[in-house]
């Protein structure tokens, strides 16, 4: 089967991505015989012990991480299988053009700010040379590899913001076009598949690569590439963030300006601005918080491990937190993907041939069932895992801490929604309903 040359592009990035990760991998072992460094401190400097000294569930720490590897396997399928869905979709021909000349902009500006974030990783090297090799007295192995995972780290932010740009334009004709046989159903299922594709790839991703470095980096470069990792992907992470808010609101200023030289609303289709506030908005609320979150859930990732490292002495106990740390959030992800695929069952159930529909009730259950599952799940894995450490009662004091978090990711919503949503006390919003025959009729369509 023969490629397109964006196709080829891609495909030659993620295989470029792999060997990165590979050649720091198989280089890491190399490296690990010049030496440790003469400063001790910093988390560049943390040394991850042998996962394989304790046993959890009947095996070893590290065979038990090694089953994490296989989920995220199947959370990237999961992306991936929701994303050709998607891309199968019917959609007008002139939808789909008016979608492809959003991502083509959207793609250049992409391209451009990856240069940029190129640029700036050549000023952070020289940093991280200065701050790690001259005044911390790191050998230059060590050097290089917090220099390659900064790489690696940027790679992934800038992977996951393409791929978030490219499957949100997949869903905005799509759901254009599905929105005129007058369902409401097909209006919310379509952006929520894009959003859980989205959601699903991007922490599949961070979690394998961080689950890389705890299995295949010898212990004493664990800290080197958790700390280049987490440099590259906040570099990655602001500069499109920051970029993509003010190229969204310059786009924006566009159309504001045509509208007055024209004298034609903002989002009327003669606008020549309205592709350019498109655009703007696709790129800066597609790229940016895809690339956030990546950046956000590593970050949180590398404080966890150097807050364990740190906190606890004990190597047999520290191997356990590690173990369990990443165990919960390998099951957060099976916990996400089985509540989305329970909530969507449900939903089509009751709004697939409804003609009216609150869009807000079967998100407001997503977010219920899969926090409800997760707390669920948590408290369970916890006793599993951790149920004899201390003094036999932290393993549910662990899951009260993951729990407050897991269900201020509920309630805040709730609160939010008495200001935002159509049917908040303090909301303007009117009731907007969706009757079948306000469909456009026509072979056109």
């Amino acid at each position: 089967m023969m490629l397109t040359p964006l196709e080829r592009r891609r495909v030659t990035t993620a295989v470029a991505l792999l060997m990165l990760l590979a050649l720091a991998v198989m280089a890491a072992p190399v490296f690990a015989q010049s030496g440790a460094p003469a400063h001790s401190g910093g988390e560049a400097s943390l040394k991850i012990p042998d996962l394989a000294q304790v046993q959890l569930l009947g095996v070893n720490g590290r065979t038990l991480l090694f089953s994490g590897l296989a989920v995220c396997v199947l959370g990237l399928v999961f992306g991936l299988v929701i994303y050709t869905q998607l891309k199968n979709l019917p959609v007008h021909p002139s939808m789909r053009e008016i979608s492809e000349l959003i991502y083509e902009t959207c793609k250049t500006y992409l391209i451009t700010q990856g240069k940029f974030i190129l640029v700036l990783e050549a000023f952070i090297g020289v940093i991280i040379v200065v701050y790690f090799g001259a005044l911390q007295h790191y050998d230059a192995a060590r050097v290089i590899i917090i220099l390659l995972f900064s790489l690696i780290g940027i790679g992934g932010s800038y992977g996951v913001a393409w791929f978030g740009i490219r499957i949100n334009t997949f869903a905005n004709s799509r759901t254009a076009f599905a929105s005129l046989k007058g369902e409401p159903f097909p209006v919310y299922a379509i952006p929520l598949k894009a959003g859980m594709s989205i959601g699903m790839l991007l922490i599949s991703v961070e979690l394998f690569l961080m689950l890389c470095i705890l299995l295949f980096i010898p212990g004493d470069y664990a800290g080197p590439c958790f700390i280049g990792f987490a440099i590259g992907e906040s570099l990655g992470a602001a500069a499109l963030r920051i970029a993509g808010g003010i190229f969204t609101k310059i786009a924006d200023i566009g159309s504001d300006l045509m509208k007055i030289v024209f004298n034609i609303k903002e989002d009327d289709a003669r606008n020549p601005g309205v592709i350019a506030d498109c655009t703007g908005d696709n790129a800066g609320d597609s790229v940016g918080p895809s690339a956030d979150g990546f950046e956000t859930y590593g970050v949180t990732g590398v404080a966890l491990i150097s807050f364990i490292l740190l906190a606890v002495k004990e190597p047999a106990v520290q191997v356990q937190l590690l173990v369990w740390i990443f165990m919960m959030r390998v099951l957060m992800v099976l916990t996400s993907g089985a509540s989305y695929l329970i909530n969507e069952a449900i939903a089509r159930a009751k709004y697939a041939r409804a003609s009216h529909m609150n869009f807000e009730a079967p998100l407001t259950s997503l977010v219920w069932l899969t926090s409800l599952v997760s707390v669920g799940v948590t408290y369970v894995a916890s006793y599993a895992l951790v149920g004899n450490l201390g003094d036999g009662s932290l393993w549910w004091k662990l899951s009260t801490v993951i729990t407050c978090g897991t269900l201020a990711g509920a309630i805040i919503p709730e609160f939010v929604k008495i200001f935002t949503s159509r049917g908040g006390r303090r909301s303007t919003c009117c009731r907007v309903s969706w009757p079948a025959t306000s469909a456009p009729t026509g072979s056109g369509w």
